[in-house]
Order: structure tokens, then sequence, then C-alpha cells
């Protein structure tokens, strides 16, 4: 790729390659022993426990011996292109029939509290399954405005949180989640 013999100068080459120039002084060193049997062990212990994330094949790694910590071991994972593979839930899928609004919060300037608010969904994955946290926020202060958790996806801990929130705060002008703007002039709840 470079050539140290040629009438431009290294960082000449490296800069017309767009590379930096101290990579071409770095040469790669060779993988300890120890980081070998590691990953080797790594591979193995993967091919049982597909599930197995950093923290529980640290686990595994030190019943047998290993003293490797979880970012190492995390590292070495991420080196050799392993991931623990888990169902994920799947919250994104809209329901038959339902209807995507269009985005109308692209340019619009948040000026002032409760100008905008905005709600949504995430899941927190646990030893056995799913807790899933709602959280409403005013995007002019990154305020969270009220939250709940639950182990099912249904409304009711969506709409308790939108309540408090506005509860305690009054009604925002515009209501945003995912996928949809509730105008002030909607009944939000």
């Amino acid at each position: 790729m470079t050539d140290r013999s040629h009438k431009l100068s290294l960082a000449r080459q490296a800069d017309l390659l767009g590379i930096s120039r101290g990579s071409l002084y770095c040469a790669p060193r060779p993988v300890a022993e120890d980081d070998l049997a590691l990953m080797r062990r790594i591979d193995e212990l993967h091919m049982d426990y597909p599930f197995a994330g950093s923290r529980m094949m640290k686990g595994l790694l030190r019943q047998e011996g290993f003293t490797a910590g979880r970012l190492h071991v995390a590292t070495c994972m991420k080196t050799m292109g392993i991931e623990a593979l888990y169902r994920r839930p799947n919250t994104s899928k809209p329901a038959p029939g339902h209807k995507i609004f269009p985005y109308l919060l692209r340019k619009l300037a948040v000026t002032r509290p409760n100008q905008v608010w905005a709600m949504d969904l995430t899941y927190i994955p646990m030893a056995r399954g799913f807790v899933y946290l709602v959280a409403v926020l005013d995007w002019f202060n990154r305020k969270v405005l009220a939250w709940r958790l639950s182990t099912t996806l249904e409304t009711g801990p969506c709409i308790e949180a939108l309540r408090d929130a506005m509860r305690r705060y009054g009604k925002p002008e515009i209501m945003n989640t995912d996928s949809h703007t509730i105008g002030a002039s909607s009944r939000v709840v």
C-alpha cells in the first residue's frame, strides 16, 4: 500500500490513502498464549451455552480456573464475533390496520416546558423474561415527568404514566410517541 522508497513522503502517502500516519509504524502484535487459550475455551463454551453473555461466560470460565474479568471476556468475544443469542421482544410491530401519522415535529423549535412531551417504551431483560419501562419526558428540559414498570405489554401502565404526568404538570400542547403525534386540540386521555 505504501512504499518507503517512493519520492512522496510517508506522511503524504498516508494522507492520500486516508489513513493515519501512525498506523504506518505500528506492527501487528501476536495474540498472547493465555488469550488464545481463553478464546479457545470461550468458543467451546459458546457452543454449549449460546445464550451466555460476557457475565455468564466469565462465571463459567472462573469455575474452570480462568481469572479473566468480564470486560476482557467481552473483548475476546467481540474479537471472535461471538454474541449471546436470546429472544428479544418484538415491541416495534404496529397492530394490523394501525394508522401511521406523519412526523410533525421535524423543524419545530421547543422553547418552553409543556410544549412537547414524548412517551416511549423500552424493555429490560431479566433472568426470566422482560420488564417493560414506559416514560413520559418533557422535550424542553429532558425531565422525566412520570414512569411505570410492567411485566406485560398492556396499555394500563402507559395510560397511568400519562395521567400521572398530566395530573402533576398539566396538559402538553403536543404529545409525541414513536409513530403518532397528538395535537393539543385532541383528547389525550
